[in-house]
């Protein structure tokens, strides 16, 4: 790791974006929230915050905001980085496509003219002329990997893109992509993000060892488990605890989030924190989506990069939130 300070409050230990040379913040802001929950303004002053603390590495997607309409997030954040101020220079943006744009039939996927077009898009919306990490939201088995590494190669030799990442992609899927593109001699996928924490562990099993194998950078999202781990669920009445996915899901997972929560009162720390600290100790993750909605939530999220769980914790929460079984397929046979 390389650590730079920042000012007197904090340091930051950026990493490499998997087999990648570009340095990355160890936690990754996510901006889900920004138009929809989070108004501009609020949403300008969390991403200043987060870059003057030293979050560099900032995740949105082509669909976010499309309660308001598509690509509203993506506008939020051109706005955000057009004020100047080395703004640009000193993120690594990262934006994804896949999602239906329109109402057309070529308007959603992974074929060379979606992504051709979604890309130019991007930027227009983002006020940049180039994104630094572009991911495909979810793997289309309609479309060869011939076509989908033709198009990014062409984005990657007009200086529109630099990397390819994935995301929900399963380890068969970012094996066929890799191959693909060692045929091609195109660099490929140097990222994957996943759905990852105490919780929802199965990636363990195959993406994980297979993110390994083919050195790409592990991009967890949902590090709360939709707010299942964020404390204060099985009381909740308002907020991301109380929304119905979170609550139809309580019956099945009230045991282990009373027992998480005690052992989180035990060693006096938010459960929140303690999730996020579990994902910063595994060796394999580049860096948790964090997504706040307010500036309280950003300020609590940072803390965490001061906190450091011990064997002993980490060994209690394998044993309330327990895994896979390791990874495949010793997980499952001999």
């Amino acid at each position: 790791c390389q650590l730079t300070a920042l000012n007197k409050e904090t340091t930051m230990q950026y990493r490499n974006l998997g087999r990648a040379g570009v340095k990355v913040s160890p936690l990754c802001l996510g901006t889900m929230n920004f138009g929809p929950r989070t108004s501009e303004e609020d949403s300008f002053a969390i991403m200043d915050r987060a870059l003057d603390q030293g979050i560099n590495f900032f995740d949105t997607a082509n669909i976010y905001g499309s309660k308001v309409h598509v690509g509203y997030t993506e506008e939020i954040v051109g706005r955000w980085l057009a004020q100047g101020g080395r703004r640009r220079e000193k993120v690594v943006l990262a934006t994804k496509v896949y999602n239906t744009m329109g109402d057309g039939p070529n308007e959603r996927g992974l074929s060379a003219r979606h992504i051709r077009l979604a890309a130019e898009d991007s930027l227009r919306r983002l006020q940049t002329d180039h994104i630094d990490l572009y991911q495909m939201h979810h793997v289309d088995r309609s479309v060869p990997w011939e076509e989908i590494w033709q198009a990014m190669e062409q984005l990657v030799r007009e200086g529109k893109i630099l990397y390819a990442g994935s995301s929900n992609f399963a380890a068969l899927h970012i094996a066929q992509a890799q191959c693909s593109a060692g045929q091609r001699n195109f660099m490929g996928l140097v990222s994957e993000q996943s759905l990852y924490n105490l919780r929802d562990r199965m990636i363990e099993l195959e993406v994980i060892p297979a993110c390994r194998e083919y050195g790409l950078g592990l991009i967890p999202w949902s590090p709360l488990a939709g707010g299942m781990l964020a404390g204060g669920v099985i009381d909740a009445t308002s907020g991301r605890r109380a929304h119905e996915w979170v609550q139809d899901a309580l019956p099945k997972y009230r045991d282990q989030v009373e027992a998480y929560e005690s052992f989180c009162a035990e060693i006096g720390r938010a459960p929140a924190d303690v999730a996020l600290a579990w994902l910063l100790k595994n060796p394999d993750v580049t860096s948790p989506i964090i997504g706040p909605r307010t500036m309280e939530q950003l300020e609590g999220a940072l803390a965490v990069l001061e906190m450091e769980l011990s064997d002993e914790d980490m060994a209690r929460l394998d044993e309330i939130w327990p895994g896979p079984g390791g990874e495949a397929p010793e997980a499952y046979a001999w």
